[in-house]
């Protein structure tokens, strides 16, 4: 089972490296254009090489993590923790939202919903619709939304990559031999020379 896992894993780093060694990857955080290619490549390589995206990954933990619990009240306080785990804010207060929302249809119940009761959930939903459409959310928007968030994680990946090749020339330039080198533009290196 482990050689399983482990040829699954090197034939997925194989995919992933053969299509970082084929494209230019401009390291520019500060330009749309460079984030965007880095994003494209970025989503080629999950894709080719079967690996989740940052939006799959989490929909992926919010189900193993909740799958036995059977009231709606610890469900939303495990997607409160998982948020939280993860670095993610709730700018918009919906937490709060969905919670006074349960609340409500729990009052008109008169008992704690249970996932498994269609007609309470489905009350839920409804209530979870109003709070969307308060805060300007649609479900057909989402795809706009994931690519921001793959946006935003390029940016922020492409800064970590700026910020170590800084490190690195400068590392170098503290050595004697380099001493009279002229630190080269991150711009203009080219990744694939380093793969």
């Amino acid at each position: 089972m482990l050689k399983g896992i482990f040829l699954e894993v090197k034939k997925k780093f194989e995919t992933a490296l053969g299509i970082l060694q084929k494209e230019k990857i401009t390291i520019d955080p500060d330009d749309p254009a460079a984030v965007s290619e880095y994003a494209r490549v970025m989503k080629t390589v999950r894709q080719k090489a079967d690996l989740f995206s940052e939006s799959q990954r989490i929909k992926y933990t919010i189900e193993s993590r909740t799958q036995g619990i059977p009231d709606a009240r610890s469900y939303l306080l495990a997607l409160k923790e998982i948020r939280i785990k993860r670095g993610l804010t709730d700018e918009q207060g919906a937490e709060a939202m969905m919670m006074d929302a349960l609340e409500k249809v729990e009052q008109e119940l008169k008992k704690p919903l249970m996932r498994n009761d269609k007609k309470g959930m489905a009350l839920l939903m409804t209530e979870f619709d109003k709070i969307n459409q308060k805060l300007g959310i649609r479900r057909e928007d989402l795809p706009k939304y994931e690519e921001q968030l793959e946006f935003k994680i390029a940016k922020a990946q492409l800064e970590e990559l700026k910020k170590d090749a800084l490190e690195a020339m400068d590392t170098q330039k503290k050595r004697e031999e380099f001493k009279d080198e002229e630190m080269p533009n991150v711009k203009s290196l080219d990744i694939r020379n380093f793969i």
